[in-house]
């Protein structure tokens, strides 16, 4: 097993670091110096109290703290996803009914191929994954979606006059919109092992693991991340899209007023 460890000392000779971001933020005139003291803060925090809450729920080992886990995980994703859809109706719904159906597949076609065991040590780390890039990829769909109906108004309501349904007035945006929430995970996917050594195989290996067998780990995560990540650009813009028509199947004009 590997000898690795982190004491508060190396913690504290470790933000050097972010001090190093904040002297090249305040002397390029970055602006961005208070949202770094902010975020340093929030993840100390954030991550010293799930740090103890994951210690207590992988010790007890109860299904119900488990699903609680899940729950909270995707709930807090679907929640985040939808902000980033503002001025979309719906947003913050279609996204956590995304994220939840798709977690839940995903999730649960790895427990039930085998692949992990339905316990805390395994289901909240990979419950956490999936989601945190479903949650990316929904961001990058709606922002692309309101963006480009707004660039193609008129494009739209042509294809409307001529008659075509909503769902071919849309279906340019739509691909678009899809591949913008799909296209930075097959990126990545692109550079494994060439340029980076994700978290899970540098984990695994910084614990003692086979490196082979980590790199076995992070192929099935690549597998994993790159369906979810479809399914739910998929599900998101397929009803995110409809929100921009009224009843009347018509542009609903006060989105672009």
């Amino acid at each position: 097993m590997s000898n690795l460890t982190v004491s508060n000392t190396t913690l504290a000779m470790g933000f050097f670091l972010v001090l190093i971001a904040l002297g090249v933020g305040y002397r390029e005139k970055l602006h961005f110096n208070k949202d770094i003291i902010i975020g340093v803060i929030r993840a100390i925090v954030q991550l010293t109290i799930v740090g103890y809450i994951l210690k207590f729920v992988i010790r007890v080992n109860d299904v119900w703290l488990t699903l609680a886990c899940f729950l909270i995980i995707v709930l807090n994703a679907g929640w985040n996803a939808g902000k980033r859809g503002q001025g979309i109706p719906k947003a913050i719904q279609i996204s956590m009914f995304a994220i939840i159906v798709d977690t839940v597949i995903t999730v649960g076609f790895l427990v039930v191929t085998g692949s992990i065991k339905f316990i805390p040590a395994q289901i909240v780390p990979f419950t956490g994954m999936v989601a945190s890039n479903i949650m990316v990829a929904i961001g990058l769909c709606f922002r692309n979606m309101k963006q480009t109906f707004n660039d193609r108004h008129q494009q739209v309501l042509e294809k409307l006059a001529l008659g075509a349904d909503i769902k071919l007035a849309s279906i340019d945006i739509l691909r678009d919109s899809i591949k913008s929430g799909v296209q930075p995970t097959i990126d990545s996917i692109k550079t494994l092992g060439l340029v980076s050594l994700p978290g899970m195989m540098s984990g695994l290996i910084f614990a003692g693991v086979d490196p082979v067998k980590a790199i076995k780990y992070q192929i099935l995560v690549a597998f994993m991340l790159l369906g979810s990540t479809s399914l739910g650009s998929i599900i998101s813009c397929y009803l995110g899209y409809k929100q921009f028509y009224n009843e009347q199947k018509q542009l609903n004009e006060e989105l672009f007023s």
